[in-house]
């Protein structure tokens, strides 16, 4: 790579890094996950260390948090707060050990004690304290200049306004870290997005009675300046912290040995599901004050300190219960409901189980303490059971045999390829007539990639079947408006809007009403297949009286499974009652020929936001009309983002660094009229 390759791409990184430090710090908005912040700050850091012409104001490196907020009165830290290098293994730790004992010329085998500290996940703060009376109180900031939250942190309990003990030092700043218990966040979730953002957007709040109203609790853990202050190392500090009338982390430890070090981290992770506050890892710390001296600060972190950091998308929790969900094709889906825990900044409260077969494998019961892994936007899944912490009355297990929903009888099916049951049990009845199964059917089928009615939600599909103003299809375009404009929370003008909604999505292109019939196994790529060999739906539904199933084998993309699903789905006499009502008030439009030498011909799109006047399927539709293609995420092979209202940033970010061409909705409906 040349030289102006290296600074360009060390130019974007820094950019990126002062857009999340931005949302992060003065937003309380996280746009990415702590792993991605850590890999990228990791990135700018080995880009220093190997070319040495590489070098920003702005770097990780050499600054701590970000500027302070433009909404309080800016103030100097008298000694800096800094920021803390990061471990990920033992070699990490190894490596940490071994600078220090190098630094202060010490053989290998010189003995370091360190006070462990579990990372509380909040917003740091430091107050200062002249003659035992708090005086004022600074957010982190940048690490030298921080924002006067004084009156904001006033407010809360844990802090005392006063302390009158003869040994407390004649002035001190005591640092440590503001949060929010999670069983206090609880009330609140509705109003942010995990604790950490609770804690940071309450202590922003101009108002302090704002404050008052969120329970916020604060644990010290270190001090800035000092004048008076009679300890000698840092563990006899936590202890007269205690003394003094603060709040100290209950795990907290002294330690010798990297070995040692590891054995707590694994205990307190495997602690994590008990605790009612968020670590993200352990801060480990030379406990001797005169060694910390001696070793100093490097840029902007001190050398005698160091968090090591839990993974970012996996945490321990605890199994409260067991619920089986019933999916639109009759699927029995176990999941997991768990005492909520943040993983990577998100908070979660059910994990999957797969199926019957998983639990049996991994014998997954409730009461029991398992790892719960979260990776990108995958549904939360039980990695792993602690036996050791299984309670002695424990039960297994048991299956329903019988459909929680209708009573039906539930099966597994014979794979008639592989002559094996399904790992999936379901539900036996007929469709329509499982209650579940027809509230997940009319679910699907008003979703965005089928009829996507606007205002036509989950939770209505759920209030108008209770209400039995819906059970099939063809019942959601011919409503009875009347008797709706009485329910409680509709009007006039909502139902209005309701009905146009609808009325607008009575013309609808095949391939999306073959996918919104929710038949198994016909996705919306197979749907198009099937659209574009059909054509029109005449000949689709046709299919009930001629039979040649077998033909749809010639499609390229559809094997025996799918041939098998359309084949149960037309010997069903329900389905084909409501294809028959459908068309009476539909128009479904026929497949569009393929066009091999389209307007955009070669060209790949992504879709990020809410787009005006048109859906995201309807977009994909003209793109695929005209051949282009389209893709799920932000790559090397994507040509064009357009971008609609509020888009995912990390998206945009992405297609930034790649050099994607970034359109609004009008430029990329242009591209059709004039394309180069």
């Amino acid at each position: 790579m040349k030289k102006k390759e290296i600074q360009n791409e060390y130019k974007k990184k820094i950019k990126l890094i002062n857009k999340f430090n931005k949302f992060y710090f003065d937003k309380s908005e996280p746009l990415v996950s702590d792993k991605e912040y850590d890999d990228l700050k990791k990135d700018i850091v080995l880009l220093e260390n190997e070319y040495n012409f590489l070098q920003s104001k702005t770097s990780p490196s050499k600054v701590v948090g970000h500027k302070p907020s433009k909404n309080f009165k800016k103030s100097l830290h008298r000694v800096q707060m800094l920021s803390l290098a990061n471990a990920f293994s033992e070699e990490d730790l190894l490596n940490f050990e071994k600078k220090i004992t190098n630094f202060l010329s010490k053989e290998i085998d010189f003995k370091i004690s360190y006070s462990a500290e579990p990372k509380i996940d909040g917003i740091s703060a430091s107050l200062t304290y002249k003659n035992g009376n708090f005086k004022k109180g600074l957010s982190r900031g940048d690490g030298k200049e921080g924002e006067d939250i004084t009156e904001n942190l006033a407010t809360i309990e844990d802090i005392p306004k006063n302390i009158s003990l003869k040994d407390f030092p004649e002035e001190i700043d005591i640092r440590g870290e503001v949060f929010i218990q999670n069983s206090d966040f609880e009330n609140f979730k509705d109003k942010f997005a995990n604790p950490r953002n609770a804690a940071s957007g309450s202590l922003r709040q101009k108002n302090p009675e704002d404050t008052k109203k969120i329970p916020l609790k604060f644990i010290a853990y270190t001090f800035g300046f000092e004048r008076g202050l009679k300890v000698d190392n840092q563990f006899d500090y936590l202890k007269k912290l205690s003394d003094w009338g603060f709040k100290i982390n209950p795990l907290n430890k002294f330690i010798s040995g990297v070995k040692n070090l590891i054995q707590n981290y694994n205990e307190i992770e495997k602690k994590r599901a008990e605790l009612d506050f968020d670590i993200d890892g352990i801060v480990y710390k030379i406990n001797d004050f005169a060694l910390q001296k001696r070793l100093g600060n490097v840029a902007n972190a001190p050398r005698w300190a160091i968090a090591h950091k839990f993974s970012s998308n996996k945490a321990i929790s605890i199994i409260k219960d067991i619920e089986i969900q019933i999916g639109r094709t009759g699927a029995l889906t176990p999941v997991a409901k768990i005492k909520p825990i943040n993983i990577g900044g998100v908070i979660v409260s059910n994990a999957t189980l797969h199926n019957e077969d998983e639990i049996n494998r991994k014998d997954i019961r409730v009461g029991d303490t398992v790892t719960v892994e979260r990776a990108g936007d995958v549904i939360p899944h039980v990695l792993s059971v602690d036996l050791s912490k299984r309670p002695k009355k424990s039960s297994k297990f048991i299956f329903p045999d019988k459909c929680p929903s209708c009573g039906s009888k539930t099966i597994k099916d014979i794979n008639f390829i592989t002559k094996k049951k399904d790992a999936v049990r379901r539900c036996s009845s007929e469709d329509y007539f499982c209650k579940k199964i027809s509230v997940e059917k009319l679910k699907h089928f008003v979703s965005k990639e089928a009829f996507n009615i606007d205002g036509f939600g989950k939770k209505i599909v759920e209030n108008f079947w209770k209400l039995k103003l819906i059970k099939f299809p063809q019942d959601i375009f011919q409503l009875d408006y009347n008797k709706i404009e009485k329910l409680e929370g509709w009007g006039k003008l909502s139902v209005e809007n309701l009905k146009y909604s609808v009325d607008d999505r009575k013309q609808i292109p095949l391939e999306r009403f073959i996918y919104a019939l929710g038949i198994r196994h016909i996705g919306i790529e197979n749907a198009k297949l099937l659209s574009r060999y059909f054509i029109s739906f005449l000949k689709f539904k046709n299919l009930s009286k001629n039979k040649n199933y077998d033909d749809l084998l010639n499609i390229d993309g559809i094997g025996d499974t799918q041939v098998n699903s359309i084949k149960n789905f037309f010997s069903n006499k329900t389905n084909i009652n409501i294809l028959n009502e459908l068309d009476k008030v539909l128009i479904i439009k026929s497949a569009i020929v393929e066009n091999k030498n389209g307007l955009l011909k070669n060209k790949t799109f992504l879709i990020t936001g809410k787009l005006s006047g048109i859906s995201r399927a309807e977009i994909k539709s003209l793109i695929e009309e005209n051949s282009g293609t389209t893709v799920s995420n932000v790559s090397k092979k994507l040509g064009y983002l357009i971008i609609g209202d509020k888009p995912t940033r990390r998206k945009i970010e992405g297609a930034k660094e790649l050099k994607v061409k970034i359109l609004n909705q009008d430029q990329f409906l242009k591209m059709l009229n004039k394309t180069s």
